[in-house]
């Protein structure tokens, strides 16, 4: 596993005064440890049955980990003929990357994104070919790899107790609406 790298706090290098703001957050990223869905939803994109993600289970600037037991749930919106393939694994995975970038944002005193962009997934693994059959809830992890403030690297990975599901990497653009033309 590649170690995590420490996210930037902007563009530019840090100075005493930026890393003064990243250690006094670590209340904000004490303080998601634990936190429901409803507080998860009102970070990320995804509202309804499309929040997949039940809670956190850690988060700090580096990483978050969060539950799941939605992909047991026959109203799964992912679900295609009744099953959930394990390459839905990917948006669990997206949403968590999300959390952890809206978090991040906070951090740094700057608004949520509105809406992100996968850009890219690299070396996806399935070892499990649907996560509907699995009995255990998943444990979501991201791991943020590099951080330009508005683009991160993430390794992500899905487990079910020891037996890991899904595993990659991928490039998320935090605040797609950088995207948006002016009018």
């Amino acid at each position: 596993m590649i170690a995590p790298f420490t996210p930037a706090t902007s563009n530019t290098p840090a100075t005493p005064a930026t890393r003064a703001k990243v250690l006094g957050s670590a209340g904000l990223w004490a303080g998601a440890t634990g936190q429901s869905q409803a507080w998860i939803a009102a970070r990320i994109p995804h509202q309804g049955g499309m929040c997949l993600l039940a809670r956190v289970v850690s988060a700090s600037p580096s990483e978050i980990r969060c539950a799941a037991d939605s992909h047991r749930s026959p109203d799964n919106p992912l679900r295609l003929n009744g099953s959930l393939g394990a390459a839905c694994g990917i948006e669990y995975a997206a949403q968590a990357m999300a959390l952890h970038g809206a978090l991040m944002a906070e951090q740094r005193g700057q608004e949520r994104p509105s809406m992100g962009f996968l850009i890219s997934v690299r070396g996806v693994s399935m070892h499990v070919d649907r996560l509907d059959e699995v009995t255990d809830d998943l444990t979501v992890s991201a791991v943020c790899e590099a951080d330009t403030g508005d683009h991160c690297m993430y390794g992500f990975s899905l487990t079910a107790g020891h037996q890991v599901l899904l595993e990659g990497r991928a490039m998320v653009m935090l605040d797609a609406s950088l995207m948006a033309p002016e009018a």
